[in-house]
């Protein structure tokens, strides 16, 4: 079953460049978080919060070994009966600064005080980047963009999907060519993400 879902995952992006520009955008993320080890801070706009983007980097960071990938998701509302875990607000961005890196993820335009609380990172000496729509202020910010235009042949959720199961390969010491273990892992990460494909949408996290 494995493989079939691997052959509709790559059915779906056969002639696109996704595959290619996700890993390397995830190169990018992994790059910044393991090199700097300032921790990594997700958060999205005030209308769209990336829980799935979240939850998948979270396992990432446990099957690749590499803890640094788990992040700290921002909130634009916080509750006090919320977890931990989901009761970080955005305060916690003006923390943020050299050694940290920012994801931020806006399939909407953000409004003008994540936009301030993001450039003061950057001033700060954090490492911004973002999946977006094309929203010019977010790309003004970022040091690495990745953009989902409306038009285009797969969607910004399948696309964090691909990023996020890049972003756990492991490469070799000094090179860029994933370990054997790795390649198996992203298999079943392409398998994971044929299922999400071919199913309704997962609870939140």
């Amino acid at each position: 079953m494995d493989a079939v879902r691997v052959a509709l995952l790559r059915e779906v992006l056969a002639g696109t460049e996704w595959p290619a520009v996700t890993r390397r955008f995830a190169g990018v993320l992994r790059s910044s978080v393991v090199s700097h080890g300032g921790g990594l801070l997700l958060v999205g706009t005030a209308e769209y919060e990336p829980w799935h983007l979240a939850a998948h980097l979270v396992d990432e960071a446990a099957w690749s070994g590499q803890p640094e990938l788990a992040p700290t998701l921002v909130r634009h509302r916080v509750r006090p009966s919320d977890p931990a875990h989901l009761a970080v607000g955005l305060g916690r961005l003006e923390a943020a600064g050299r050694g940290s890196t920012l994801l931020v993820v806006a399939p909407d335009q953000p409004d003008g005080g994540l936009l301030e609380r993001v450039h003061d990172a950057r001033r700060a000496g954090a490492t911004v980047l973002s999946l977006d729509r094309g929203d010019r202020e977010v790309h003004g910010l970022a040091h690495e963009a990745l953009t989902v235009a409306e038009a285009q042949d797969v969607d910004l959720d399948t696309v964090q999907h691909l990023v996020s199961a890049a972003a756990g390969e492991n490469t070799l010491p000094g090179g860029s060519a994933p370990l054997p273990r790795a390649r198996r892992r992203f298999r079943d990460r392409l398998s994971r993400l044929a299922d999400h494909l071919t199913s309704p949408p997962p609870t939140r996290w």
